[in-house]
């Protein structure tokens, strides 16, 4: 059994201090949501535990296994069994899915000849059109196509742990479904361990988590079972109102208002703005 344990994690951008003392230990199989009012930090954290540019960890620690995380480039950290599934996935143009799967293999020492049955095995269980899988990674893709071959990117390589923001943005009810039960037959198939980070409880009703945390300012502010899901579509998020937002601006916190589809924005955008 793997662990990944957060203890204490503190990130700033641009001198302005977002996460404020994050504790979390997630274990294999685990299913782990996090939730919380708008600018609370919730990509934040993804993008720190991965090791996105611009982020100044301030204090505390990531730990996989012992492995110091945070030690390490991107690159290492996915080799540790680290995977982010993004709000937002980017296109690459010239490379097709195919093509970034084979050189992760080989990265980590896999046989890459394996590659394409497994690719074509995994986007017929989440519905992704066959058609899709040899056009450039992502490029003219709808945003619920995108979150598809997200899905398979995360079966194929089967990490340790995925974190995925947002996965549930811009998916209609077929591809909802779809992505969030093979996320949750993956916590069996290869004990996988998962980081949820959503508004919506309608991912949760298919991808089952164990553990619900609030997240405001920064800081874990509750959590509980998968009941606090439910609880929080009904009251919002009032009684942690007066948010303070990424950018260290002030705002009311917004009931969970579920707008059923997302939009595509610049993944390269200035995360202040």
């Amino acid at each position: 059994m793997s662990t990944l344990v957060i203890e204490g994690l503190q990130a700033r951008i641009a001198g302005r201090d977002i996460l404020r003392g994050i504790d979390l230990t997630i274990a294999s199989g685990e299913v782990h949501a996090v939730m919380g009012p708008n600018g609370s930090g919730k990509s934040t954290l993804s993008h720190v535990l991965l090791g996105r540019p611009g982020y100044e960890v301030t204090g505390g620690r990531v730990t996989l296994d012992g492995e110091d995380m945070l030690a390490l480039p991107t690159w290492r950290r996915a080799q540790a069994g680290l995977f982010l599934g993004m709000q937002y996935p980017i296109e690459v143009s010239g490379v097709s899915l195919g093509d970034t799967l084979t050189e992760s293999f080989r990265a980590g020492g896999r046989d890459p000849a394996a590659v394409g049955a497994a690719v074509a095995g995994e986007a017929a269980r989440v519905g992704l059109d066959s058609r899709l899988l040899d056009r450039a990674l992502n490029v003219d893709l709808s945003g619920g196509e995108r979150k598809r071959n997200e899905t398979v990117q995360l079966a194929v390589l089967r990490p340790r742990f995925a974190v995925l923001d947002e996965i549930d943005s811009g998916l209609d009810v077929d591809a909802l479904r779809a992505v969030s039960r093979r996320v949750e037959a993956a916590t069996t198939e290869f004990d996988l361990g998962v980081l949820a980070i959503t508004h919506y409880t309608r991912l949760l009703r298919e991808l089952r988590p164990d553990h619900v945390h609030v997240l405001s300012k920064g800081r874990i502010v509750r959590s509980g079972g998968p009941e606090l899901a439910e609880e929080l579509e009904r009251t919002g998020y009032a009684e942690w109102a007066d948010v303070v937002d990424e950018g260290g601006r002030a705002g009311s916190a917004q009931p969970v208002v579920d707008p059923f589809a997302g939009h595509l924005a610049d993944p390269f955008a200035d995360p202040l703005a």
